[in-house]
Parts: structure tokens; C-alpha cells; sequence
């Protein structure tokens, strides 16, 4: 028990709980980070999507054109 009473007890435990605060610090700046990233990954597969379906909207479209004018000659 002779550690207890080292004059390095305080520096290091110090030390330690400022090393303790920066990592969680960084992590929490790293985890929203992520999470932006996730957020914006989703966004961009959600506009890729509509998209798509407004493009086979308009292929419909064009296809019913086509068919409409040759029933029709």
C-alpha cells in the first residue's frame, strides 16, 4: 500500500482524467461525424430513387406515346 502514498499518485491520476476527457471527446466528435456521413449517404439514395421512378415515369410515358401513334396511323 505503499503506492498510496507516492507523490505521483495525483500527477498521474491528472494525467490519466485528461487523457480520459479528450478521448471521449474525439469520440463523440468521431461518432457524429459518422452519423453525418450515415445522414447524408441516406439522403443521396433517396434523391437516386426518386429519380429512377421519374424516369420510368417518363419511360411509360414515352411507351404510351409510341404505342398510342402506331394504333393510330
Amino acid at each position: 500500500m505503499e503506492f498510496v502514498h507516492s507523490p505521483f499518485i495525483v500527477p498521474l491520476g491528472v494525467f490519466l482524467m485528461v487523457v480520459l476527457i479528450v478521448a471521449i471527446a474525439s469520440f463523440k466528435s468521431m461518432r457524429e461525424k459518422e452519423l453525418e456521413a450515415h445522414y447524408k449517404l441516406r439522403y443521396e439514395e433517396m434523391e437516386h430513387e426518386r429519380k429512377m421512378k421519374q424516369m420510368e415515369i417518363e419511360k411509360a410515358r414515352i411507351e404510351l406515346d409510341k404505342a398510342r401513334a402506331a394504333k393510330n396511323p
